[in-house]
């Protein structure tokens, strides 16, 4: 049996434990709020650009070789997956859910004979894509507590470019897709090519044929420049989503830990109490062994 002092010492670095998952919960929980509210004010825009997107879509003759983006290429030779990860870890399965379904789709595509680019945003994604051996094509890193805004523009810029060029021919996006503080899911969404996307949300009779518009300058102009800011804000989109998620599932993770927290401390202290009753005892069994062999 443990003796009453090293008990004791138990408790105390239990207890200190517990205060930091508390505190760390509760920082949580601040900076969760804070990216909902950003999650919120993002969510209407990328929708309402998305639905007038299909509507030009419906509205303009749309041939591959104007709009390169809307473009479903013949044959898949290449393709990048972004995965969106946290600079951060205690946070759950959080970082390695999105890791292992990257993977699973290098490793898919590879048994093909499809080659893949990996782009990982977060440190404990690259680390972990190091470490397993996978070759990773671009990172960002310490990117989670800033807004990612400029992070986002220069992901977009790059698989813009080179899906325009056709050097690569589809675009994943990996993350956590926040429902709520206690739950997040990941979500995986083929973002470029985006012809597929659009046709499949908005049907001839949800869309109209004839907008009663004026455009300046003409739609066709209009369609080419929000083609890259739609991929744009999917993926500023997708990053914000991704952090409302990292610190739901470490408050989720740091809750949990306090509460286990408070289990060993009960535990301990009933083992303490049982440490020291034991030892009253034999002090006492002590004292009458010795008076008894003094009387005798």
């Amino acid at each position: 049996m443990a003796s009453f002092r090293d008990i004791r010492r138990r408790i105390t670095s239990v207890q200190n434990t517990e205060k930091i998952t508390k505190a760390m919960e509760m920082v949580a929980a601040a900076r969760l709020r804070r990216a909902q509210q950003r999650i919120e004010a993002t969510r209407p825009y990328a929708l309402n650009m998305l639905e007038f997107i299909g509507q030009l879509v419906r509205y303009i003759p749309v041939s591959g070789t104007e709009y390169p983006l809307l473009k479903t290429h013949k044959e898949v030779k290449k393709v990048t997956i972004i995965a969106l990860t946290a600079d951060r870890g205690l946070a759950g399965a959080f970082n390695a859910n999105i890791t292992r379904r990257a993977f699973e789709l290098v490793d898919s595509y590879k048994a093909q004979g499809i080659d893949s680019d990996l782009v990982i945003l977060g440190r404990k994604g690259f680390s972990t894509a190091r470490f397993q051996g996978y070759r990773v094509d671009k990172a960002y890193l310490d990117v989670t507590d800033r807004t990612a805004f400029l992070e986002a523009q220069a992901i977009t810029a790059g698989i813009i470019r080179r899906y325009t060029e056709e050097s690569i021919d589809r675009v994943h996006l990996v993350y956590n897709r926040f429902k709520s503080a206690m739950e997040q899911y990941v979500d995986e969404q083929v973002i470029l090519p985006i012809q597929e996307e659009l046709t499949s949300l908005y049907t001839p009779e949800g869309a109209s044929q004839h907008m009663d518009f004026m455009f300046e300058p003409s739609p066709e102009i209009v369609l080419s420049e929000l083609l890259p800011s739609y991929i744009e804000i999917s993926v500023y989109r997708a990053i914000l989503e991704s952090m409302a998620s990292e610190q739901g599932a470490r408050m989720t993770a740091m809750r949990a830990a306090s509460d286990a927290a408070g289990e060993m401390i009960d535990e301990l202290t009933l083992a303490m109490n049982r440490a020291r009753q034991y030892s009253i005892t034999q002090e006492i069994l002590e004292v009458v062994a010795g008076a008894d062999a003094l009387a005798g």
